[in-house]
């Protein structure tokens, strides 16, 4: 680091990692920051509740070198219990990026980078960008002072990248508040047309999937990744402590199914003669519940109301075929996650 108050004369530039979520506003803060010559990367995180796609693309419209990391295990134990507790559902923001920081902050250190930044705008979320929620971020994250928010950082306290003169705090930005209207405008100066549509890229966030989140917490404290990966596909069924049945609604939910199911563990169910949805019931049944499942799985079929309706499962160690009259989806809705 260079001593506080000096200008960066050394030859070799100063090197920042950002944390990317893909949006306009990490976009934007990569290249304010490279306008000043500073070697800008980016790290993101994956989990079955958000991907990397939207920074995947980001890289490649702004070439922006990206590093993605699989954090699932780490990221389900904080967010069985996160100390600054959940959002609106079962988004524990404060915490999640407390976690990134600090993640990305081991990076930072691993690779030679000389600090941090990110494209969070002071006041844009309610619950996540607020002074006392970016305070919270950077003291639990062990990074005080290493984290830089370029698109308000003339908003926000001088960070040690600027006080040792690795950055020009006068050709950072002091947006605040929801409007995009100043983002929008340096994305149209930097040539930057392209660039996805705020929020929506958590499920954490969404009451659906919470809902069957919390179930699957409940029943199944150690389930595997790929059962978080169910919770996005299909009709969600808990019949009981032990059995979930997962119908699916479309022919993508089906190839989803089936490719996220644990066929050590899970029943696969199919109506024969009709067209229908692949259904799985996770976990052991006895005979009522495998009986159950397949009339649920038929009552979803385009089998005619009332016809008993020949039904293939296939179990982890056996095969059989049952019949079944389908029962209306009015009649299981108390099942419903």
């Amino acid at each position: 680091m260079h001593g506080q108050g000096t200008i960066n004369t050394s030859d070799k530039p100063a090197r920042a990692l950002g944390l990317c979520s893909g949006g306009l506003d990490s976009m934007m803060s990569a290249l304010v920051l490279r306008t000043q010559g500073i070697a800008v990367e980016w790290v993101t995180f994956e989990t079955p509740f958000f991907s990397a796609e939207k920074a995947r693309r980001a890289s490649l419209i702004t070439g922006v070198p990206l590093t993605v990391e699989n954090i699932t295990a780490e990221y389900l134990e904080m967010l069985k219990d996160p100390p600054a507790g959940y959002g609106k559902y079962m988004n524990p923001c404060m915490d999640c990026h407390t976690m990134m920081f600090r993640l990305a902050g081991k990076l930072m250190r691993k690779s030679g980078f000389d600090f941090l930044f990110s494209g969070e705008v002071l006041g844009q979320r309610p619950m996540s960008q607020t002074r006392p929620s970016l305070r919270y971020v950077e003291k639990h994250s062990g990074l005080d002072g290493y984290i830089l928010r370029p698109l308000s950082a003339r908003k926000l306290p001088e960070t040690i990248p600027e006080k040792n003169g690795l950055v020009d705090r006068s050709r950072l930005l002091d947006i605040s508040g929801r409007s995009r209207k100043p983002q929008i405008a340096l994305a149209k100066h930097f040539g930057i047309s392209e660039f996805p549509a705020p929020a929506g890229g958590c499920l954490l966030t969404d009451k659906g999937f919470s809902r069957r989140l919390s179930d699957l917490f409940r029943h199944r404290p150690e389930a595997a990744e790929n059962e978080f990966h169910l919770l996005r596909h299909g009709r969600h069924f808990r019949l009981n402590p032990q059995n979930k049945l997962i119908v699916g609604r479309t022919e993508k939910d089906n190839e989803k199914i089936l490719q996220y199911h644990d066929p050590l563990r899970d029943t696969v169910i199919k109506v024969k003669l009709y067209a229908g949805p692949i259904a799985v019931l996770t976990g052991a049944g006895g005979k009522q519940v495998i009986t159950l499942a397949a009339s649920i799985c038929a009552g979803y079929s385009r089998a005619p109301n009332l016809a008993s309706v020949e039904v293939d499962i296939k179990a982890p160690d056996s095969r059989q075929s049952v019949n079944v009259l389908g029962l209306p989806p009015s009649d299981v809705k108390k099942f419903l996650v």
